[in-house]
């Protein structure tokens, strides 16, 4: 139990100490392989508008057959308006999620609940992103304009440089 106690503060401070969407991709990388014994590498990450809907949210997707995860800007625009604090655990939820969809994963009940033992195994219970994971509806507040609803610009994406850079080989 001490090993596992020594393992969750590791995440929980590197989770904390994240400064960008790649420092936190590399920490999702490391639980997936501790945990599940898998990886990928190649992986980029899009930004992209893709809508705001209160009734059915969408954070992100993974197509699958491609090495892109795109995550929608809209709720990570309203948590810097609502609770910035959600920020970090938010983005660690969505990128786990899509992770696990880009190892071949794709029934969305297995994936809810593997990263729910995945956070709580690293984050344990009360994190905010194990939360997210049980229960997301109570943060759509948080994640959606409410009351409104528009589709979203799927063209415009934007790539998020250094991302998997753990993956990433450079020839000297």
């Amino acid at each position: 139990c001490q090993t596992n106690m020594a393992i969750r503060m590791d995440y929980l401070s590197r989770l904390e100490e994240a400064k960008s969407m790649p420092d936190i991709f590399e920490l999702v990388k490391s639980l997936v392989l501790k945990s599940m014994g898998k990886s990928r590498g190649g992986l980029m990450l899009g930004l992209a508008n893709l809508g705001n809907n209160p009734q059915t949210f969408l954070g992100g997707f993974f197509a699958t057959g491609s090495n892109v995860i795109v995550l929608n800007r809209i709720p990570l625009q309203r948590i810097k308006e609502t609770r910035p604090e959600i920020f970090k655990p938010y983005v660690f939820h969505v990128l786990l999620h899509e992770y696990i969809h880009s190892l071949g994963f794709l029934d969305e009940a297995e994936v809810r609940l593997r990263i729910q033992a995945l956070s709580r195994e690293a984050l344990g219970e009360k994190h905010l992103a194990t939360m997210m994971a049980e229960d997301y509806g109570g943060f759509i507040s948080n994640l959606a304009y409410p009351g409104v609803a528009w589709r979203g610009e799927d063209e415009k994406m934007e790539l998020v440089e250094g991302f998997d850079r753990s993956s990433a080989s450079y020839i000297a």
